[in-house]
């Protein structure tokens, strides 16, 4: 049996496809996997930030599509790019077990975040680092930054910024691991909802590739990232807002962490809550309840323009 992987081009998207093939072929022997690489709206509309111009989901349609249309059988993310909703038809099939969920600083002239001077310029494209960021560190300036890994490191090599942030994973699995000066620990910055996970997502009724793909399913990576996709799920923020959310399991026990954000970093609502494995998804879904009364209801209106 042949089975077509819809992947970005980038070198970090063809590593995270490769890792599904190869993972794959060594479980299942009589199996043949292809790779469709192809160039999203993400990938072409470089100059204006993501938030502006509708979102991580544009790294995501066009694969989706692909799927849709029998031009390939799965497609793999990064899970922090998947929005909340998944077109009919589709699901996440697999989430694969997960990988460092910390983000990294990124300079050649500073080895941490606290060691920025006054007016330092550092780069991120992403609301959830901005806000974070701003709120502890206001004497930075922060300015966009986009483009795939490669892209980034070249402009930081560049000068045009003093550090900037990527996630660690990353780098990591670009062989990069030595360009991070420090691993900015989640009491500091808390990840994106679903960071550090590889997510396959197909057709909802291919019985054959689901049964197929279950082997690289990870249970207990599933049930964070499910915690985790609830409350951004059931907060609806979309990409104009700082969303953070992580979850850890302990022994059965499932510990969430999530934030709510200006852009400018001057108000941050955080919740915290823990729970049982098996409510996983009301978890998230309380966490984001507990968030809106505190105040997160006004910053989405606020940022949403409602």
């Amino acid at each position: 049996m042949k089975i077509r992987i819809a992947t970005r081009k980038s070198p970090l998207a063809l590593w995270q496809a490769n890792f599904v093939k190869q993972n794959l072929l060594l479980a299942h022997k009589n199996l043949t996997v292809e790779l469709i690489p192809i160039v999203t709206q993400g990938d072409i509309l470089l100059d204006s930030p993501l938030s502006k111009i509708g979102g991580k989901g544009l790294f995501v349609k066009q694969l989706e599509q692909a799927i849709l249309n029998s031009e390939a059988d799965i497609a793999v993310h990064s899970i922090k790019d998947i929005p909340a909703e998944f077109p009919e038809g589709l699901t996440l099939a697999t989430i694969c077990k997960r990988d460092d969920v910390r983000d990294a600083f990124i300079s050649n002239k500073y080895s941490n975040l606290d060691e920025l001077p006054n007016g330092a310029v550092i780069g991120t494209s992403s609301l959830r680092r901005q806000c974070q960021l701003r709120a502890k560190y206001p004497h930075l300036q922060i300015k966009d930054l986009r483009g795939n890994v490669g892209t980034r490191l070249a402009k930081l090599d560049n000068n045009e910024y003093d550090a900037i942030i990527l996630a660690s994973v990353g780098l990591k699995r670009l062989a990069l691991e030595d360009r991070i000066k420090q691993y900015i620990e989640t009491s500091l910055i808390l990840p994106a909802v679903g960071q550090g996970a590889i997510g396959i997502e197909t057709r909802t009724d291919d019985k054959q590739i689901l049964n197929i793909l279950s082997v690289l399913d990870d249970k207990n990576s599933r049930v964070c990232i499910q915690a985790e996709r609830a409350m951004n799920k059931t907060l609806q923020g979309g990409c104009q807002v700082p969303i953070a959310c992580y979850s850890q399991l302990n022994n059965d026990i499932l510990s969430l962490q999530g934030l709510v954000g200006r852009i400018d970093g001057s108000k941050i609502i955080k919740a915290a809550l823990t729970g049982d494995i098996s409510e996983a998804e009301k978890l998230g879904q309380e966490l984001a309840k507990r968030l809106l009364e505190q105040g997160a209801k006004a910053i989405l209106q606020e940022l949403n323009g409602g």
